[in-house]
């Protein structure tokens, strides 16, 4: 079992830039595969990224060029880093274990224009 704390979510203009972070209870190498989902309201989840514990990544369309996403072995967390953010970015960002199939409580990104 994992447990998933996401952080680092809040209010910016467009254009700006967040970093989010999801720290898990255990080693994300042993977890194989960390992804990054978000849903806004009305809307379902879409996946958003996915980093592999051999260091290969994996972004949704809408985000490639714009977010990256990486990993701290050491501190047992993932990030993503969301550049140019635009309104439609704006949503409740979750981070995934697919491994254990567990999720966080989420983080708020709202992006005003």
């Amino acid at each position: 079992q994992v447990q998933l704390v996401e952080s680092g979510g809040g209010l910016v203009q467009a254009g700006g830039s967040l970093r989010l972070s999801c720290a898990a209870s255990r080693s994300i190498f042993s977890i194989n595969t960390m992804e990054w989902y978000r849903q806004a309201p009305g809307k379902q989840r879409e996946f958003v990224a996915s980093i592999w514990s051999s260091g290969s990544t994996n972004y949704a369309d809408s985000v490639k060029g714009r977010f990256t996403i990486s990993s701290d072995n050491a501190k047992n967390t993932v990030h993503l880093q969301m550049n140019s953010l635009k309104p439609e970015d704006t949503a409740v960002y979750y981070c995934k274990a697919p491994m254990f199939r567990s999720w966080g409580q989420g983080t708020q990104v709202t992006v005003s224009s």
